[in-house]
């Protein structure tokens, strides 16, 4: 039988943040997953104040920490991690062999973002059966209008052509709903993400072209070293012009209408994603960065959910659609909003092909 990793090797492949903390709260020690959630490594989070880090709404726990409360478990919190606000699962417990020691874990409440939860999973053929339902009708309706269209004059002829293209995009909308409820398998393979990433970057210049403002101006900043991405490239390249559509549309009344794609290997900054039963590592990183007045605080969190819009006429189906087809890539989608630069960031990573 073979020998069992030692704990430094275990701690390094938790998904969830573990902070070594002295009498004072001081990190002396941190994992992967701490390094990751705090954007900074090890060397430079030792010797930091965890609690401000870490800075939490409710001020309870930092109080409760040096009043020497230290056994502490607290899930749903509201805090903020440079500058992002987020909900996290929180526990402080002494180190059993030395209680001057104290570990603290973090954990990023989001949901179903690493797979799906429960009750995903219980409504996940909804949509296919809702969608089999309503489309029967829909096509007799269509095909009840075109047959009025025939035998109408031209003064009706409008309310014709309203009633098809009325139909067309409810049916629209019932393809997106079912393909938020479908489980098919993807092509993942070993990809060149940069000839995806161009070629997203292509259909939205193509589709913008003809407007009639100025519009965003889409800039490159790819890492050239990168290796191949395991993708499936044509769902890769349809998330992403999601994504550019979405940061082009905010940055219309921006002053700076410039939406960045970037591209690096995030070495330091190895996600882990439960799916399909095991662990993945994720460092390829893609970053779509707008500068428009970001997503209403209202619904930031829930920006993934179905039926959640900040557009005046969005459906509330896209970024719904993108986080689906990214998890179904072994991926994870996240999104971040940079008050002091006043940017919004899309953020996909992906395995690295083997």
């Amino acid at each position: 039988m073979n020998e069992p990793p030692d704990a430094a090797i275990q701690l390094a492949g938790l998904i969830f943040a573990v902070l070594l903390l002295d009498g004072r709260g001081t990190i002396v020690q941190a994992n992967p997953a701490a390094e990751n959630l705090f954007g900074q490594s090890e060397k430079r989070l030792a010797g930091k104040e965890a609690f401000a880090l870490l800075n939490f709404e409710n001020d309870r726990f930092r109080q409760q920490f040096h009043a020497g409360e230290v056994r502490l478990i607290a899930r749903s919190v509201a805090a903020e991690v440079n500058d992002r606000r987020m909900s996290v699962n929180l526990t402080i417990s002494p180190v059993g062999t030395d209680p001057s020691w104290y570990v603290m874990t973090i954990s990023e409440n989001i949901g179903n973002e690493t797979g799906y939860a429960a009750e995903d999973r219980s409504l996940v053929g909804a949509p296919n059966i809702l969608g089999h339902e309503i489309k029967n009708p829909l096509s007799a309706i269509r095909g009840a209008a075109q047959l009025l269209a025939r035998k109408i004059g031209p003064g009706e002829m409008k309310l014709s052509d309203i009633i098809t293209r009325e139909v067309d995009r409810i049916a629209d909308i019932i393809d997106r709903m079912q393909q938020l409820g479908s489980r098919g398998a993807l092509d993942t393979r070993p990809s060149n993400l940069h000839g995806i990433v161009r070629n997203a970057i292509a259909t939205v210049r193509a589709a913008r072209s003809t407007t009639t403002e100025a519009d965003a101006v889409i800039v490159e900043e790819f890492d050239p070293s990168l290796p191949p991405v395991l993708a499936d490239a044509a769902t890769l390249e349809q998330v992403l012009i999601n994504l550019l559509v979405n940061a082009c549309d905010a940055s219309v009344d921006s002053h700076d209408r410039t939406v960045v794609v970037q591209t690096r290997y995030a070495s330091g900054l190895s996600f882990k994603a439960i799916r399909f039963g095991r662990a993945v590592r994720l460092p390829i990183e893609i970053a779509v960065i707008d500068r428009g007045a970001g997503i209403a605080p209202g619904i930031a969190e829930r920006v993934f959910d179905p039926f959640v819009s900040s557009k005046p006429k969005g459906q509330g189906l896209g970024l719904a659609l993108a986080r689906k087809l990214v998890e179904d890539m072994q991926g994870r989608i996240s999104h971040t909003r940079d008050e002091k630069r006043g940017e919004t960031s899309f953020r996909i990573h992906l395995p690295m092909a083997e």
